[in-house]
C-alpha cells in the first residue's frame, strides 16, 4: 500500500498523517513508525467511516506476504501505544469484536498537502530513562508461568521499550542475568516492529542456543496455523502438477510411436503422479512452510537449507520404502530408484528459486497476486527443472526413469518410455530423454509447489 504523491494529508487530535510525505507529524515532531503499520494507520483514517474487517487489512497492508491475526493485534497495539491511545477506552481506534477496527478519532480534517510543518530534532532523553529502562529490564525477565499469554504481551511490551530507549545498552544490561537468553529472544522477535531498533545478535553470545530455542518457538507457535494451511495448499499444488503430468506422460506412452501399453495406462499413471506429487510436495513444502514462519532476517538461506533436509527425507523415506515393498513381492530391490540424493538436491533447487522470486525483506511468508504468483512458480519451477536436467544428465533416476528401469527389469510390464524415447528422437531411451522427461518432471514439481505455497490461506 503506498499513497499518491497527490493525496491529502489528514489532521486530527493534534497529529499530522501526512500519506504522500508518509511522515506523521505532532508538536513539530516526526513519529517513527515502521511502514506497515503507517499504511495502517493511513487505511483506518481515509476510512474511518466505517469499520474495516481484519481480512480487508491483511489484504492491503500486508497485501504481499501471509501473517497471522496476532500480528495485526500487535501493529494496532503499537499503534495506539504510539498516538497515546487506551485500548480499555479507546480515542481513536476502536476495536470492533470479532471484525476489524475502525478509527473513531473526531473532527478529522482532511486538506491538501502542500505544506508539513516542520519537524525539529527528536528531544533528549529524559533523566528518568535509566529508570524506565530498569522497569523494562525487570518486566522482560520476570517468570509469569501462571499465565503465558499475559507474559507474552508483557514481554513483547517491554522488548519494544527497550528498543526506544537503547537496544546496545539494553542488550548490555540484560548479559549473564538469569533469564537473558528469554529476553535477548523477544528483544530479536521485536526489532522488526520498532522504528530504528539496533542488531540483535544471537550466534556467540552466552546462551545464544538456548535464545535461538526461544526465538524458534515464538515464531512457530504465532504462525503455525498459518504455516499449516500453507502447507497443505504446497501438498495439493505437488499432487495437481503429478496428476497433469501422469496425464501428459500416459499420452505419450498410449499414443506414441509403436506403442503396446493399454488404456488402463491414462488412469494409472494419474493416479501414480498424484500420489508422488502429494507426497513429495507435503514434505518439501512442510519443510518451506515452517522456514518462512520461524526465519526472517536469513530468510532465503533457511528456505534452500529446509528444502534440502526435507527433500533429503522425502527421497531416503520414499527409497526405502519403495525397496521394502519391491523386495516383498519380487524377492529383490532396485538399486537406481529416486531417493535421498534426489531428494536433497530437488528440495534445494525448489527452495532457491523459491526463495528468489519472492524477496521479501522483512522476512514472512510470501503471497504474491496474479501475475506476480505465475512468475513465482515459473521461477521455482525452471529452478528445479534446472536441477532436474543435471540429475538426469548425470545418470540419476527420477521418476518416469525409475519406472522405465522397473520395465527393464520385470518383464510384461506397459510402462517402458520407448515411445517417449521415438518422440524425442532416440530409439530407446538414453540420455537425452532422460534428461528431457527430468526436466519436466522437476518443471511441473517445482511450480505446482509453488502455485500451492503461495495461495493466500483465508
Amino acid at each position: 500500500m503506498r499513497s499518491s504523491p497527490g493525496a491529502p494529508r489528514y489532521r486530527f487530535s493534534g497529529f499530522t498523517l501526512s500519506p504522500a510525505r508518509r511522515t506523521m507529524v505532532r508538536d513539530g515532531r516526526e513519529l517513527p513508525l515502521i511502514p506497515r503499520y503507517f499504511d495502517l494507520l493511513v487505511l483506518l483514517v481515509e476510512r474511518r467511516n466505517e469499520a474495516v474487517s481484519r481480512g480487508d487489512i491483511l489484504d492491503t497492508v500486508w497485501s504481499d506476504v501471509v501473517v497471522t491475526d496476532g500480528a495485526l493485534s500487535q501493529a494496532v497495539r503499537i499503534l495506539r501505544r504510539t498516538l497515546g491511545d487506551d485500548s480499555r477506552s479507546p480515542t481513536l481506534i476502536r476495536t470492533v469484536q470479532r471484525y476489524g477496527y475502525r478509527f473513531i478519532g473526531d473532527g478529522v480534517i482532511e486538506e491538501p498537502d502542500d505544506a508539513v510543518p516542520a519537524t525539529e530534532p527528536r528531544a533528549p532523553v529524559q533523566p528518568d530513562a535509566n529508570a524506565s529502562m530498569e522497569q523494562a529490564v525487570a518486566a522482560l525477565l520476570a517468570d509469569d508461568a501462571d499465565d503465558a499469554e499475559d507474559a507474552d504481551v508483557r514481554r513483547r511490551q517491554a522488548a519494544e521499550t527497550l528498543h526506544q530507549l537503547g537496544t546496545a545498552e539494553a542488550l548490555e544490561r540484560l548479559n549473564r542475568r538469569k533469564g537473558h537468553a528469554v529476553a535477548r529472544a523477544y528483544l530479536r522477535e521485536t526489532r522488526w516492529d520498532v522504528p530504528g531498533a539496533g542488531p540483535v545478535p544471537l550466534i556467540g553470545h552466552p546462551g545464544w542456543i538456548a535464545a535461538a530455542r526461544v526465538l524458534f518457538l515464538l515464531r512457530i507457535r504465532r504462525a503455525a496455523g498459518v504455516a499449516g494451511r500453507r502447507w497443505a495448499g504446497a501438498a495439493a499444488g505437488g499432487a495437481i502438477a503429478g496428476t497433469v503430468a501422469g496425464f501428459l506422460g500416459a499420452l505419450a506412452l498410449r499414443f506414441g510411436p509403436a506403442s503396446t501399453a493399454g488404456n488402463g495406462l491414462l488412469v494409472v499413471l494419474p493416479i501414480l503422479g498424484t500420489a508422488i506429487g502429494g507426497v513429495a510436495a507435503a514434505g518439501v513444502g512442510g519443510g518451506l512452510a515452517a522456514a518462512e514462519a520461524a526465519f526472517r532476517a536469513w530468510r532465503r538461506l533457511a528456505l534452500v537449507v529446509a528444502g534440502a533436509t526435507s527433500g533429503l527425507a522425502v527421497g531416503a523415506t520414499a527409497h526405502f520404502l519403495g525397496q521394502l515393498v519391491l523386495e516383498g513381492l519380487f524377492g529383490r530391490g532396485l538399486s537406481p530408484l529416486t531417493g535421498a540424493v534426489e531428494g536433497m538436491v530437488l528440495g534445494s533447487a525448489v527452495g532457491l528459486g523459491y526463495g528468489l522470486a519472492t524477496p521479501v525483506a522483512e522476512g514472512g511468508m510470501a503471497s504474491p497476486h496474479g501475475l506476480a504468483r505465475v512468475r513465482v512458480a515459473l521461477l521455482t519451477g525452471f529452478s528445479c527443472a534446472a536441477a532436474a536436467g543435471l540429475l538426469g544428465w548425470s545418470g540419476r533416476f527420477l521418476g518416469a526413469m525409475s519406472l522405465e528401469f522397473m520395465a527393464q527389469t520385470f518383464p510384461g510390464s506397459q510402462v517402458g518410455l520407448a515411445p517417449l524415447a521415438r518422440l524425442l528422437g532416440e530409439s530407446e531411451p538414453g540420455v537425452w530423454t532422460r534428461v528431457a522427461i527430468s526436466v519436466f518432471e522437476g518443471l511441473m514439481f517445482g511450480s505446482g509447489l509453488a502455485a500451492g505455497l503461495t495461495r493466500r490461506p483465508r
